[in-house]
């Protein structure tokens, strides 16, 4: 939908979308507003409503400012994974590896599990699903699970910046940039392998090296009951999905069609499924869409670019800190809304679109409160686990500065 020109909204229509801008943007950074019961999504409504209120997103072009090719692909994929939930697939998947390693090797394990799950899944239902699991089994082994859930939050948003499919930010990018699914894993699947490495050094480093592992009885570890007649079908349609993915078919309309087949079944109910969805990120996500089709309408994004050039962001190292720091501020899929429009002006659009999701996922690393992942591992451990942000940071920068060192220079002096 085509922005309109900001002299064709009045001072006080103009005056009103900075307001709603910057105050969405707050409660984004804050996560809620001052003194009221409002979050993120809350925030993504009101602002959205109110652009269209003071006309600043005309009603009838409200709907042209969504990308549903977004909305499509990001339900479409909770769908996907919340059967493979629900059928036990993951839970199965992780017990079936870990069950047959020794306990000095659980740590590369879990990396390597949740990262590998992350780069073709949702990675926050990779984080929701391993988090008792990992409890679970360090609670047999006797270890303490600290390093293991850290492992279980930072291993899987590296994994998730493999592939378009890996986080919703991804999902985004890969709407607008058109990058296609093989050429996004060949450039970043690279960043992601050697960033898990990089996670378990670091893991390892801090928490493992003065550490002696006492070998234990495997068998007292069972694997859970499954109903193969039930995991079949979620397992061939998720393939198969992939493989179109692979294949070229847009990745929207391939997620949808494995959706609509998985929503035919005898023996799971809709409303369980219905449960799986974030209704709330997608909510989310069209309020956003609709703030920043205001801040477009009302020239905020051109004043951005304006900043773009004065502060040099085609430099691919300073585009990365950049990217990195407004993540931490503001969260990464905002961030990302808000320099989807900066992108395209660049000399070399496609490189610029790889460092965004690199850098946008990779920053997520840093705190406690730098990606949902994070915050889901936090909450999921309690009350078993409390873990402290000091806990968090010692492993958390230097995994976040040595991941987007690596991200930068590859995609700079390789690809």
């Amino acid at each position: 939908m085509p922005a309109l020109s900001p002299a064709a909204l009045s001072d006080v229509r103009i005056a009103a979308a900075y307001a709603i801008f910057l105050a969405s943007y707050v409660v984004f950074a804050l996560g809620k507003f001052p003194g009221l019961k409002i979050d993120r999504t809350g925030a993504a409504i009101i602002g959205a409503v109110a652009m269209v209120a003071f006309r600043i997103v005309q009603p009838t072009d409200a709907l042209g400012h969504v990308n549903f090719q977004t909305i499509v692909l990001l339900f479409s994929m909770m769908l996907i994974v919340g059967n493979l939930h629900l059928v036990g697939f993951f839970e199965w998947n992780a017990e079936a590896v870990l069950r047959r390693l020794k306990p000095h090797q659980l740590l590369p394990a879990v990396v390597f599990t949740c990262g590998v799950l992350s780069a073709f899944f949702v990675n926050d239902i990779v984080c929701l699903v391993m988090v008792p699991f990992v409890l679970s089994i360090t609670r047999k082994m006797k270890v303490q699970p600290l390093a293991y859930l850290l492992a279980v939050a930072t291993a899987s948003n590296i994994g998730s910046v493999a592939t378009i499919t890996g986080n919703p930010q991804n999902m985004l990018i890969g709407s607008f940039s058109g990058i296609h699914y093989r050429d996004f894993l060949a450039h970043l699947g690279p960043v992601a392998l050697v960033g898990l490495f990089i996670d378990w050094g670091v893991l390892h480093w801090v928490h493992m090296r003065n550490v002696t592992m006492e070998a234990q009885d495997r068998s007292e570890i069972p694997l859970p009951a499954l109903d193969l007649s039930k995991l079949t079908k979620p397992v061939i349609v998720a393939a198969a999905v992939v493989v179109g993915f692979f294949l070229g078919v847009d990745p929207a309309m391939m997620a949808a069609l494995g959706a609509a087949v998985l929503l035919v079944s005898r023996t799971l109910e809709p409303q369980q499924l219905y449960k799986e969805v974030d209704w709330g990120l997608l909510v989310f996500f069209v309020g956003l869409f609709l703030i920043v089709g205001g801040a477009e309408n009302a020239g905020i994004t051109t004043r951005l670019l304006d900043v773009a050039q004065h502060w040099n962001l085609q430099r691919t190292w300073i585009f990365t800190l950049s990217v990195a720091g407004l993540c931490n501020i503001v969260n990464n899929v905002p961030a990302v809304m808000l320099l989807k429009s900066l992108v395209p002006g660049f000399a070399d659009p496609h490189k610029a679109w790889l460092l965004l999701a690199m850098a946008s996922t990779l920053a997520g690393n840093l705190t406690i409160t730098g990606s949902v992942a994070n915050i889901i591992v936090v909450e999921s451990a309690k009350p078993d686990v409390e873990i402290e942000f000091r806990d968090y940071v010692r492993v958390g920068v230097p995994i976040t500065v040595l991941t987007l060192l690596v991200g930068w220079a590859w995609l700079t002096w390789v690809r």
